[in-house]
């Protein structure tokens, strides 16, 4: 499970930096990837990169604003050109939907694959064996949301020297004990639960649209493995930043530092902060929170 950032810039983008993009990665777990928000030219970030669009198969739109939103028709045109066929779904605000469609309807685009809309409130949105999706309303001045993924625990890892000492042969049985099946091994039998450790919690990754300071925001990224929040200006311009619904680097920090994440990540980055401020913005948030990066176009983060 890896996060990829295509864009990490605010309102506009800039010679450094796209407009908002995350890929979070999940290949190895189920052979798809789920794209939260599409600025414009996402699918040009993509084209640096080995993602495939066809293997997107969800999208988390944060909000209406059009650095979050204006990627959606050009990639979902060339989804087609690319072997895209599975059915994409596409969760965000009221609006969506119309937004989509009035684009590919108005620019007479045809897409060969089934696109599904969900219009996302409070709660739980999406579940299957392997995850849970939760979204919250943050603090915008549009309504906006925060997406929460839980990953479910994982199964334990497999004591092979516990099941070879009880006659367990190498081969096939060992994988059918680490599925969780039980097997026969003379005239003994040998359970998952002989063999197999405990099994382990699975990631959290908690992705926020903008927002300023806001208890949603802690609620959505409870003990996270990794939150990723919006930092788009540093403290010394926090009434600008609240008058517009966005937050400051540091409240960024106190958030992560109270909701108990193992690791933050902001993005979401004022143009009017160049390569050389960085150090600025993470300094005001390592004050507070110490396991802090700055995210930058093409950062690729593993999530362990």
């Amino acid at each position: 499970m890896e996060l990829h950032f295509l864009g990490t810039g605010a309102g506009m983008p800039s010679k450094e930096r796209n407009t908002t993009a995350i890929v979070l990665k999940l290949l190895d777990e189920i052979g798809e990837l789920w794209l939260f928000d599409c600025g414009e030219a996402t699918q040009h970030q993509i084209l640096h990169t080995h993602l495939k669009p066809r293997k997107i198969t969800k999208i988390f739109i944060t909000h209406m604003h059009g650095d979050h939103i204006f990627g959606l028709p050009g990639l979902l045109s060339s989804r087609s050109f690319q072997s895209g066929e599975e059915t994409l779904t596409i969760y965000g605000p009221k609006g969506i939907a119309q937004f989509v469609e009035m684009a590919l309807t108005l620019s007479q685009t045809h897409v060969t694959y089934p696109i599904s809309y969900v219009e996302v409130t409070d709660g739980v949105i999406y579940e299957d064996e392997q995850f849970i999706v939760e979204v919250a309303s943050l603090a915008h001045v549009i309504p906006c949301y925060g997406y929460r993924v839980t990953q479910k625990p994982l199964p334990g890892a497999l004591q092979i020297d516990k099941a070879l000492a009880l006659g367990v042969p190498k081969g096939p049985l060992l994988g059918r004990l680490k599925n969780g099946e039980s097997v026969q091994v003379g005239e003994r039998t040998i359970t998952s639960k002989d063999v197999v450790g405990e099994p382990k919690l699975g990631a959290i990754v908690t992705i926020l649209g903008d927002t300023s300071y806001t208890d949603n925001a802690i609620n959505l990224a409870k003990d996270a493995t990794v939150l990723v929040h919006e930092a788009t200006f540093l403290h010394d311009l926090q009434p600008h930043a609240r008058k517009f619904g966005h937050a400051t680097a540091q409240e960024a920090a106190q958030v992560a530092q109270q909701a108990g994440v193992d690791q933050l990540i902001l993005t979401h980055i004022s143009s009017r902060y160049l390569a050389h401020e960085m150090p600025l913005l993470k300094a005001e948030a390592s004050a507070i929170f110490p396991q802090v990066t700055i995210a930058h176009d093409q950062l690729v983060y593993p999530i362990k």
